[in-house]
């Protein structure tokens, strides 16, 4: 059954990385690697895109910038879980996807969402590239019109794993990832949305994600790229 009421997912809404983000995630990150066509593809979304199916639903507006930071909730984070401590890439960007596909507008409201998934973002302001994230969230009014309808999701990942463009790039030049630690993980999985008298329905999820795990240090989500590249 389809979904009659708004919904929202990372296929729907992303707005991509800005352009002064990309080019500073993309220099820091790959450094070298820059110079290799297959890397810069697939951080620019130029390589093969494999989106999921979105629900249909108005686009939010007003993205906010990069720059701006999540309101702050006075106590908690409603149905966001906190951020795992993991300190392996495709471990944690399996765990953001999943958190990033699931969503209760029954406890949570909309600056709390936007506080939840900011405590996962990597706090290096030189990578971080929060409106790739934030953009993921409907506007206030468009959650409102959720939360009158009860929509929730939950989500499931199948799996995870680093784009054979990044594999090749990395084994090019191993060294290169050494300055940012940021790694371009591919999450694949499922998101199952519900509301009010029992509606609800299933899609395909598929996400590319920047994951930044320093040494010796959790891992932290730094952004969110325009297209999924396998």
């Amino acid at each position: 059954m389809r979904n009659r009421f708004p919904s929202f997912s990372l296929s729907s809404y992303g707005t991509g990385w800005s352009a002064n983000r990309r080019i500073a995630i993309v220099a820091s990150a790959v450094a070298v690697l820059l110079a290799i066509a297959g890397i810069v593809a697939l951080l620019t979304g130029g390589g093969n895109s494999h989106q999921a199916t979105a629900t249909a639903a108005p686009a939010p507006t007003g993205s906010p910038s990069s720059s701006e930071a999540a309101p702050k909730p006075s106590s908690g984070s409603g149905s966001v879980p906190k951020p795992p401590q993991i300190a392996e890439p495709v471990a944690y960007a399996k765990a953001a996807a999943q958190m990033l596909w699931s969503y209760d507008t029954r406890d949570t409201n909309h600056d709390r969402q936007l506080a939840g998934m900011r405590a996962w973002m990597t706090t290096e302001t030189k990578y971080a590239d929060w409106a790739s994230v934030s953009s993921q969230v409907p506007d206030p009014v468009l959650w409102s019109r959720m939360a009158d309808q009860d929509q929730h999701a939950t989500a499931s990942v199948t799996e995870g794993h680093y784009p054979s463009a990044f594999k090749a790039a990395l084994a090019d030049d191993p060294s290169a990832i050494t300055e940012a630690y940021i790694y371009v993980v591919t999450v694949n999985g499922k998101q199952t949305l519900s509301w009010k008298e029992g509606g609800g329905g299933a899609e395909k999820r598929a996400v590319t994600l920047a994951v930044q795990c320093r040494p010796n240090h959790d891992c932290t989500l730094a952004a969110i790229a325009p297209s999924v590249t396998q």
